[in-house]
């Protein structure tokens, strides 16, 4: 069971993977002429680094990679953008607080995948021990980074708007 476990956990992950990147450059597109421009498009780099420091752990696991997960998490991601956010024509600022909460649990369930494989490398003899480390790492600063670009954006949004009148 334990290498069907990982098969299905790794390409569980890939899927949310692919997700990831397409949403973080999302993100950083729609965040190139804003001040946080260089904050989302090092975080679009980084995510997509990391899908690749996946397949490499998978490689070296033995996981080969599920294209129906990979394509299946990339057709979420795109329709997930499908939601209402009160406008019709252009976005809303609602849509950056739910996309960098959607990126904050999509960079909290790999930095759980990355502490999840440092004993099944250690076990297993393959793969790479300290780069897991660093990954792990990598992830605790990627979820800093987007709880900061929230709160901004919550900021923005949220604040100074009276909810009078309003019900729902």
């Amino acid at each position: 069971m334990g290498d069907k476990a990982l098969t299905i956990y790794l390409n569980d992950h890939l899927a949310g993977a692919t997700a990831g990147v397409e949403l973080s450059r999302r993100i950083a597109r729609e965040h190139r002429a804003s001040a946080c421009a260089t904050e989302t498009q090092g975080l679009a780099d980084e995510i997509a680094q990391d899908r690749r420091s996946l397949r490499a752990v998978m490689d070296s696991l033995d996981v080969k990679p599920r294209r129906y997960k990979v394509y299946g998490g990339w057709v979420a991601e795109k329709a997930a953008r499908f939601k209402p956010n009160g406008r019709l024509h252009r976005r809303a600022g609602l849509s950056d607080l739910v996309e960098f909460e959607t990126l904050r649990l999509g960079i909290q369930g790999k930095h759980e995948m990355w502490q999840a494989l440092v004993p099944v490398v250690a076990e297993t003899g393959r793969g790479d021990a300290p780069a897991l480390d660093r990954l792990i790492d990598r992830a605790r600063s990627q979820m800093a980074a987007v709880d900061a670009l929230h709160d901004a954006a919550a900021r923005a949004t949220l604040s100074g708007h009276t909810l009078r009148g309003h019900r729902d």
